[in-house]
């Protein structure tokens, strides 16, 4: 997504920046190892193919991606106006910092609750409305977390990336679905229905994280082995529940390596 390019989310236990190109030979470093490759369902790409991915995420309106990092130091005074301080490309996120990524995917929500399936008046599948404009009225979120680096796991640092990235999600709900909208030709901004996250039935630690976080299991185990968590509430994470020290902050980028498609 286009909406973040710019931000960082700074707590006193992570950093989330957008995913750019300087992050991709690390991400991609990550991806060759097996066990995440098999935990995140991820076929094995080149490099090639990684750098073009990344580009694809930055441009695509139903994705919206960070990459997590350790925690700025001294942390910055927490404030929601993005006016302060600066997070300098490729010194905070530089490739011994990067730990993980979070990312939410949207797409057409096709329910049956509150009021019927589609068809029925209820479902979320786009259609054209009066005058040939697409309605689209309810998206779905589907949410995942990877924490690549080993020496962070088992230290709360899933938590905190989760909890920043929700808060951060509350906050800015109406731009993330108003660039989607933009982007499907949707004539008014459907509305978020429910977060999900799909986790294998053995992750254990996983399923522990997003019921921790609020998420319920709904539903029984799927073709591939995974249990689905949902969270219906977002909006309490913009009104309650702040992480200590949350701040958005401006993200700079200088130099080639940092240029975008």
């Amino acid at each position: 997504m286009r909406l973040n390019e710019s931000t960082a989310v700074s707590t006193p236990k992570v950093l989330l920046v957008p995913y750019d190109r300087r992050h991709v030979l690390t991400y991609h470093a990550w991806m060759e190892d097996p066990a995440i490759q098999e935990a995140t369902a991820s076929e094995r790409l080149t490099l090639d193919e990684e750098y073009e991915n990344q580009a694809s995420w930055r441009a695509s309106h139903d994705k919206l991606t960070f990459i997590a990092c350790q925690p700025l130091a001294p942390p910055p005074p927490a404030a929601n106006d993005r006016s302060g301080t600066a997070v300098q490309g490729g010194a905070a996120d530089a490739p011994g910092r990067m730990v993980g990524d979070v990312n939410l995917f949207l797409y057409p929500y096709e329910g049956e609750d509150d009021g019927g399936g589609e068809g029925e008046g209820g479902g979320g599948g786009a259609d054209d409305g009066p005058g040939g404009a697409r309605e689209l009225e309810f998206c779905v979120g589907e949410v995942d977390i990877m924490i690549a680096d080993r020496r962070h796991r088992g230290k709360g640092v899933g938590r905190a990336v989760m909890r920043a990235f929700l808060q951060y999600l509350a906050r800015n709900v109406d731009g993330v679905m108003a660039e989607y909208a933009r982007d499907k030709g949707v004539a008014v901004a459907p509305r978020l229905k429910l977060l999900m996250a799909k986790v294998s039935e053995g992750n254990g630690g996983s399923i522990a994280l997003f019921g921790g976080l609020g998420f319920v299991r709904e539903g029984g185990v799927n073709y591939f082995g995974e249990v689905t968590l949902v969270l219906r509430a977002l909006e309490v994470y913009a009104n309650a529940g702040v992480p200590e020290g949350y701040a958005e902050l401006v993200y700079l980028r200088e130099g080639k390596q940092d240029e975008q498609l």
